[in-house]
């Protein structure tokens, strides 16, 4: 049997995560998890993390290894993976892969750009500079050093930005100019099933998720968190609502309501990044025989 990689993706709140343990148990894999913010031990409400039950079922790697202010990229989970992997097929046949975060799904199944390591000192000025100033000195230097890219990014995402800025002031060089998009051939064999439920349906499995972290604890998990609010790791729907409300910003209410309707967006953004890669076939998570069925006739 060749080498194999199961990757189960879609929006969050389609259910993941119990039919990865089944579909793990049924190919006797284990699973890595491709969240980027469930790789951070603090922050288990907020991302859904697996429970210590879930844990106990099925063996998990990139979950909770990393502190709050700790950096971590697309890049490092890339590297990581395919670092795993190369140990972990020399006794195993089949891995699985389930997530929602897309650039790290993309990482490891197509590979990104082999861009330099950032400087540490350099990595401390620009956060220095986006904590004391916000991001638009930020936006206005890398309009001016890429004005390509500057026009590609979402310009409210943080992370994208400061990251362009980055790669610019370090090479010297235009971040999109370095960006080639090629595809790495991996060594082992991928499998890309996607979960995929009606609007209407997943929006409401996503407000009852809201609803039921909140009895869970969100709130306090915030709070105790809340000291930590500057970090990128923390840039995450579901703590900036709540980080708003503890600053006042927000009544409780507008708060819950907020997170909830930010969720159903990125559910959207996901899915408009997801239908462009042709690899995926997509099923209904309740179609389990089937899915079992498509990944048997790939093996």
């Amino acid at each position: 049997m060749a080498k194999t990689l199961i990757v189960l993706l879609g929006p969050t709140g389609v259910g993941k995560t119990e039919l990865s343990l089944r579909i793990a148990q049924r190919f006797k894999a284990e699973i890595i998890s491709s969240d980027s913010r469930q790789l951070y031990k603090e922050m288990l409400i907020g991302t859904a993390a697996p429970t210590p039950a879930q844990l106990n079922r099925v063996k998990h790697h990139f979950v909770g290894e990393l502190a709050l202010t700790d950096y971590y990229s697309a890049a490092q989970f890339e590297n990581d993976v395919i670092h795993f992997l190369e140990d972990y097929y020399q006794e195993h046949d089949i891995a699985l892969m389930t997530g929602g975060s897309m650039m790290y799904i993309d990482a490891v199944c197509k590979g990104i750009d082999d861009l330099p390591t950032i400087d540490e000192t350099l990595r401390k000025e620009i956060i220095r500079l986006y904590e004391t100033e916000g991001l638009e000195p930020i936006k206005k230097q890398l309009r001016e050093l890429d004005p390509v890219y500057y026009n590609q990014v979402d310009l409210m995402n943080p992370k994208r930005v400061i990251h362009a800025l980055e790669i610019c002031l370090m090479t010297g060089k235009p971040y999109s100019s370095l960006r080639t998009n090629t595809k790495k051939k991996r060594p082992f064999n991928i499998i890309k099933i996607g979960l995929t439920r009606d609007r209407e349906e997943l929006y409401e499995r996503i407000n009852m998720r809201v609803d039921e972290m909140m009895k869970d604890g969100l709130l306090r998990e915030a709070e105790k968190l809340y000291p930590f609010k500057g970090y990128n790791s923390l840039n995450t729907v579901g703590y900036k609502e709540l980080f708003s409300y503890i600053e006042g910003e927000l009544r409780l209410e507008e708060a819950i309501e907020k997170i909830k309707r930010n969720t159903r967006v990125y559910s959207r953004k996901q899915m408009t990044w997801f239908k462009r890669d042709p690899e995926i076939v997509w099923f209904h998570p309740e179609d389990e025989i089937e899915i079992e069925e498509f990944i048997d006739r790939n093996l």
